[in-house]
């Protein structure tokens, strides 16, 4: 069977975590009664740095290679994620199927030969990486807004409320970063004393996805010959170089050409090109042939939007709401963007700005970093604005004008209503739960990150009276090439809890025990999962070691094999002092996005869904569920004796 195929029918196991390999909790040092360290040390086997290359990426060699785990401990943690799922008549055929799976001789140990035959070769750099760039991103053929890429929202900028003047100055704050990038100087991720792989910074700037079949692809241009901003305007798209003679042009001569381009573009929208690119991607594949045949420089056209450095996107809308700014952020109204584009920032009419990152080469850790470093150095005055006199000899933003055609029309008209259609039936909510955040977190003994994927399944227990199955993303970007591992968060210890805190029968000091017990779980899995010793990534690699003539297992046919990464709960977390929000959609039909963000006095969930979902009851009790915490912990605050707080 083919990958593509394999991809095709397994849907559940190999894709609905794509989307959430987000930026996991930074590792913290955690070490008190309620829960044990999430921290990991550094890596075995650090090699010698490369010296002849620049801070960021000299360590990509030198760190080790992503391991391959052991199965029996594998196995044993796989059993122990689907416990809560099955009954006991069920787990027993489960443990049946496991056991006769890594039976001594059998069929498991086979394919973990193969698979560490493939990651021991000295030409394989990460044994999984071309399996999931494939499975999970080129090959998946679903639109990218909703599935994969996903959005940041900005907070408000007090002193820059002109959209022009706003997004002259975020591009002058994202030049500076990319200089930082492209000379190699910018310092390399750190956790605790481990480098991480800064790999995928070459696909931040300068790089676009591009539409094919079976399997899309990226490109990555020279930074030294593309120095132009794409700005799209009214769906018109318009182009101007930010560096002259060799330096980064003033953010008052930015903010002069992004005025021309206004007016340029005035207010007549043109057929939107952009909204091809939020169509299925077989779609947009022939649909980018048909733009292309329909004029001599479209072609030209397309490459100076996808060389961009990045692409910056005037919306006239003016969103006011967390919700509404982030729909914005997330979707827009798909035709004034460029879906395929590695880095797109937002500024709306009325001031308000955020961002939306293609996830294909590329997870949030590291464009978490640029925005964290665009808002927080324009917010502390850090960036360096040039001349404020616009210079006299400005050339004129060149505009893209496309030629269109009958068959153009058409394929646009067609994807702004499959568009339509795909937002029309989701809903986003944002919920700022300003009770308490961190701080108070930390004055109840507990990790702040597992504590609030315990306020998600106590909110999703709340609404279904069921526990499902809830993927955390968690980086393994300590390895070469390392991308995200999944931490299954649903446990028994989880289920235990989250029914003891619906039944008012129980004792406070019982569900304080029990939460422990769950806190506890989830901290050990993501500890092994920061090492490569999840259960997602390896079962993966071991079912793509299977030869097309080769039969599956029992223990991968089983119902509880999918079922356990039908993610009903796609959940992750970052927080930066200066975001208003950020997520993605679902990764199964009758599950939610939740991507939450930890403050130190607030807590922030961003919940998407299917409209039949009901995202806003989900939305609602979560902060049901953090304040019956709340209550609970500082009940037990209280009575607990010093000695152990």
């Amino acid at each position: 069977m083919s990958l593509r195929a394999l991809a095709s029918v397994s849907r559940p196991f190999l894709l609905n975590s794509f989307k959430t390999a987000l930026k996991p909790h930074p590792p913290k040092i955690l070490s008190n009664m309620l829960y044990r360290n999430y921290t990991s040390a550094a890596p075995a086997g650090l090699g010698q740095p490369d010296m002849t290359k620049g801070p960021l990426y000299r360590y990509d060699t030198a760190i080790p290679k992503l391991p391959v785990p052991n199965l029996a401990e594998t196995c044993a943690r796989y059993l122990k994620s689907v416990r809560p799922l099955l009954d006991d008549k069920a787990f027993a055929e489960t443990t049946a199927a496991v056991k006769e799976f890594q039976k001594p001789g059998g069929v498991g140990e086979e394919l973990q030969k193969r698979l560490l035959a493939k990651a021991n070769d000295p030409k394989t750099v990460n044994w999984l990486e071309d399996w999931w760039n494939d499975l999970a991103y080129f090959g998946y053929r679903d639109p990218v807004v909703i599935y994969v890429s996903y959005f940041y929202a900005y907070k408000d900028d007090v002193l820059r409320k002109k959209p022009t003047q706003r997004a002259a100055a975020i591009i002058q704050a994202a030049m500076d970063f990319r200089r930082q990038v492209v000379d190699e100087s910018l310092a390399p991720e750190m956790a605790k004393k481990s480098p991480l792989d800064s790999s995928t910074y070459k696909y931040m700037f300068n790089a676009c996805r591009y539409p094919a079949k079976p399997s899309d692809f990226e490109l990555a241009f020279d930074p030294a010959k593309n120095n132009h901003v794409a700005v799209v305007r009214h769906n018109q798209f318009f182009v101007f170089d930010l560096i002259k003679d060799g330096k980064t042009l003033s953010t008052a001569d930015i903010e002069a050409q992004l005025d021309a381009i206004v007016k340029m573009a005035g207010d007549r929208k043109e057929p939107a090109i952009g909204a091809l690119t939020s169509d299925n991607r077989d779609i947009w594949t022939e649909a980018r042939k048909t733009l292309i045949n329909a004029g001599t420089q479209n072609e030209e056209f397309l490459r100076k939007i996808e060389s961009s450095v990045f692409l910056l996107c005037l919306d006239d809308s003016s969103p006011v709401t967390r919700d509404e700014v982030s729909r914005a952020c997330w979707h827009g109204d798909g035709r004034n963007r460029f879906f395929d584009k590695s880095l797109q920032f937002i500024v709306f009419e009325n001031g308000k700005a955020g961002f939306m990152g293609e996830h294909s080469t590329m997870d949030g850790t590291p464009t978490c970093r640029l925005n964290d470093y665009v808002c927080t150095n324009l917010a502390q005055n850090k960036i360096e604005h040039g001349s404020p006199t616009v210079s006299s000899n400005l050339e004129t933003p060149q505009k893209l004008q496309f030629a269109f055609n009958t068959a153009v029309h058409k394929a646009i008209e067609t994807s702004e209503k499959n568009f339509e259609e795909l937002i029309g039936k989701h809903g986003l909510y944002v919920q700022k739960y300003e009770g308490y955040g961190k701080n108070l977190i930390k004055k109840f003994k507990c990790s702040p990150d597992a504590y609030v994927q315990m306020i998600i399944q106590l909110a999703y227990f709340k609404m279904h009276g069921v526990s499902n199955p809830t993927y955390e993303s968690a980086q393994v970007r300590k390895f070469q090439h390392g991308r995200t591992e999944t931490c299954r968060t649903l446990s028994t210890e989880s289920v235990a809890w989250v029914n003891a805190m619906e039944n008012v029968n129980v004792p406070a000091a019982e569900k304080t025990a029990l939460f422990k017990k769950a806190l506890d779980a989830h901290v050990s899995y993501m500890a092994n999962a920061l090492e490569g010793h999840g259960v997602d990534r390896h079962l993966l690699g071991l079912r793509l070691s299977l030869k097309p003539t080769e039969s599956k297992p029992s223990m991968f046919t089983q119902d509880v094999f999918s079922r356990s990464s039908h993610w009903n709960l796609s959940t992750s977390q970052l927080s930066g002092e200066y975001f208003d929000g950020y997520g993605w959609g679902e990764v199964v039909p009758d599950g939610y996005g939740v991507a939450y963000m930890i403050n130190a006095n607030n807590l922030s969930f961003n919940v998407a869904a299917l409209n039949e979902m009901r995202p806003e009851h989900l939305h609602y009790y979560l902060k049901e569920a953090a304040t019956d915490m709340k209550q609970l912990f500082e009940q037990t605050l209280l009575e607990a004796p010093k000695s152990k707080l």
